[in-house]
């Protein structure tokens, strides 16, 4: 089995922000230079995510707005007790969570017609990595 481990920083430039990568997944695919098999795409902080989705404007802002919704920035959540203000990003990265998996097929991410790869940013302006692992035959 072949396998290739490699990292991404982000220093987003904005406190939530939505970064297409997927150019990025697929060229590690290739240089690992398999086949068959999959590619694990995980953020590598508590405050990050991974997700696949269409890569449309309008679809990422209601995609934001949703995730406000459900876990909005408050100055009383239990966490900010620790010192730290950014009790909603660990909610969104639950909501979004910090990993996937797809699949390689002919030496190519095997995704759908719109599906595009997006690391999820909800506590930036401060560099944090991904990883990107491929592994097949």
């Amino acid at each position: 089995m072949k396998v290739r481990t490699e990292y991404r920083t982000f220093t987003t430039r904005k406190h939530r922000e939505y970064v297409r990568i997927t150019e990025d997944v697929a060229g590690v695919v290739r240089d690992a230079g398999i086949t068959e098999g999959m590619v694990l795409v995980s953020a590598m902080h508590i405050t990050a995510g991974v997700f696949v989705n269409d890569n449309e404007s309008g679809l990422l802002q209601d995609i934001d707005e949703w995730l406000e919704g459900l876990a909005p920035y408050r100055d009383d959540y239990r966490h900010h007790r620790t010192g730290e203000t950014n009790g909603d990003s660990h909610l969104k990265n639950l909501l979004v969570h910090h990993q996937v998996i797809l699949p390689v097929t002919g030496g190519k991410l095997d995704l759908g017609p719109w599906q595009e790869v997006f690391y999820a940013e909800f506590d930036g302006q401060r560099p944090k990595r991904l990883v990107i692992k491929a592994m097949g035959e």
